[in-house]
């Protein structure tokens, strides 16, 4: 690989994974079916998916199509994934239609979005459209919240149980379980005396009330910038605790017609097609030209263009040199913090939010997608705290206590602390390798995969939606699709040649770390600590997780080590 393709995600880089999501359309949820969670007899199949989300529903279809027999765990109670817990204020995806969706024509062919970023129960709606579609529900079993899954060499199979009392047993295991599904709380000293509401972004009551509440928020990421927009409108006070702001770009969220989707959907296959031969998931044309390669005022006007464009064309369409060059950076950083300034013009809190000095470089950290963010930290009942100045002490039983010893009472306090990223589903359901090792101990010190959907000592196992692939980077369908269809392939090879078990080598695994090291350490994402790299969670290894070359370099390159079985070993049947 060489070094322009290491880095040729560059502009194109931006996090549009199914984190972020909320209300908006008038849409209401439809009944659901009832809900198959029968725990007796043991359940058994070709192929056995962890996850009824984007990832798990695309294996389900993938596999049926392959001819195999595939049965799902999901520890919710029905299909969504991300979208079945992300229930908070403003919770809405950032990855705009017709590219949020799966690439399924008899699922497209007859459903259509309201807006072009849909809302959570816009996307449940969704998931239910494709269940009755693809009547998955008959292969999936809910509320199975799996806590134990081992290989037994002597039948070449997975045994898998849930917390419930399933028992599932299959020759392939397929792990769908979600980049960012695993809630994170800090440790706050004190947090149990505190008497008022407490609610996570993760784990939202949809009964709570913002209105004649003070209201305390901790975080300034994706999600709380969603969650903020709303309970800003709402409470008396809202305080938003922040130690470094986000990078906003501008939604621009508009109406999306049924007459004008129907008309896109001619284009459908050939949208598709181009998203998953692009970096990150969206059909747009690369910009050819460094930044300082242009005139200033060329450099403005096209600017002024990507921003109007909404959503991630400021970063996909922007200086092909943005997040390989300092300097570049800092015009681009500069351009963003004056249209920011804008419209937040109190100067106490565009110090906070937009400061003359960027905190970190841009696009290095995930950029959300705002509606009124801005407007509405302008407003004068919400107020910030910026944690780098006055550190938290410790929760109190009225509020929150801080480093100078001040005394911040609040009738609520809202966690927008994130997610244990990447790894956190996957370490916590007890999955052992074929010595008996749980993962959780394996990756301590550590992270290895090969290819982001295979790892060593785990036979027959596979993963979508992963660390060491490009998933942080890109539109969450489009790398979930190139995984998972690569998974089927490599399962519909190994079924022709008569395999028994397929399992990556340790050392293709330290090649395949190596190599990525290698490729992140071109651009500017190496110096910026974030989720991305697990920086977010005491005690995780700070290291890099992200596949920086783009989707379609990826998914060539991880194809073209079918041939031959390159960094497996592949036991055949006797």
């Amino acid at each position: 690989m060489t070094g322009n393709d290491a880095v040729s995600y560059l502009n194109d880089e931006v996090a549009v994974t199914a984190e972020t999501a909320p209300s908006g359309a008038e849409v209401h949820e439809s009944t659901k079916p009832a809900v198959r969670e029968e725990t007796e007899g043991i359940i058994e199949s070709d192929v056995l998916v962890i996850g009824a989300g984007f990832s798990g529903i695309t294996a389900i279809d993938r596999f049926r199509k392959l001819g195999m027999k595939v049965k799902c765990l999901e520890s919710g109670s029905d299909f969504g994934g991300v979208w079945y817990w992300n229930r908070y204020p403003g919770a809405r995806v950032d990855s705009e239609c017709p590219f949020y969706q799966l690439n399924i024509p008899e699922v497209y062919k007859d459903w259509h979005f309201t807006q072009r970023f849909s809302d959570h129960r816009e996307l449940r709606q969704y998931m239910a459209h494709i269940d009755k579609t693809l009547n998955l529900r008959k292969d999936t079993y809910f509320n199975a919240r799996v806590n134990d899954a081992r290989w037994d060499e002597a039948t070449s199979t997975w045994t898998v149980k849930t917390l419930q009392g399933h028992e599932a047993k299959a020759k392939y295991l397929i792990l769908c379980t979600g980049l960012l599904h695993r809630t994170y709380t800090p440790d706050f000293q004190g947090i149990k005396d505190y008497k008022g509401e407490i609610h996570h972004s993760g784990e939202w009551d949809e009964s709570f009330s913002a209105k004649g509440k003070k209201i305390a928020i901790i975080g300034a990421g994706a999600t709380a910038v969603q969650i903020t927009q709303e309970l800003g409108k709402q409470a008396d006070e809202l305080t938003v605790f922040l130690r470094r702001p986000s990078y906003c770009l501008p939604m621009k969220q508009r109406a999306w017609t049924k007459e004008e989707q129907h008309q896109w959907k001619a284009f459908y296959p050939v949208l598709f097609k181009e998203g998953r031969d692009s970096a990150v998931g969206f059909p747009t044309a690369r910009n050819p030209n460094g930044l300082f390669d242009v005139s200033e005022s060329a450099r403005e006007a096209l600017f002024d263009e990507l921003w109007e464009r909404g959503g991630f064309n400021f970063q996909l369409a922007n200086f092909k040199d943005t997040a390989l060059d300092k300097d570049v950076n800092k015009v681009v950083y500069d351009y963003w913090r004056r249209r920011v300034c804008e419209r937040l013009t109190d100067p106490a809190k565009n110090a906070i939010m937009a400061p003359e000095v960027a905190p970190f470089y841009f696009g290095t950290k995930r950029s959300p997608l705002e509606q009124d963010y801005y407007e509405v930290l302008n407003r004068p009942n919400v107020h910030l705290h910026d944690l780098s100045k006055v550190p938290l002490k410790s929760f109190a039983e009225k509020g929150l206590v801080m480093a100078d010893d001040s005394l911040l009472e609040f009738d609520a306090i809202v966690l927008a602390t994130g997610f244990d990223s990447y790894t956190g589903s996957l370490t916590q359901m007890g999955i052992k390798n074929k010595d008996g090792v749980d993962l959780k101990d394996l990756w301590k010190d550590g992270l290895n995969t090969y290819l982001g959907i295979t790892i060593s000592g785990f036979p027959n196992a596979f993963m979508a939606y992963t660390p060491q692939a490009p998933t942080a980077l890109s539109n969450g369908p489009t790398i979930i699709e190139a995984q998972v269809e690569t998974i089927v392939a490599m399962v519909g090879k190994l079924e022709s040649e008569g395999a028994r078990k397929i399992e990556a080598k340790r050392q293709a695994e330290q090649e395949w770390k190596a190599m990525l090291d290698a490729m992140s350490q071109m651009t500017l994402i190496r110096l910026t600590d974030s989720w991305w790299n697990g920086a977010n969670i005491p005690g995780k290894k700070s290291e890099n997780m992200v596949y920086v070359a783009g989707i379609n370099t990826y998914e060539k390159q991880i194809r073209e080590k079918m041939d031959g079985w390159q960094g497996f070993d592949v036991v055949t049947a006797a």
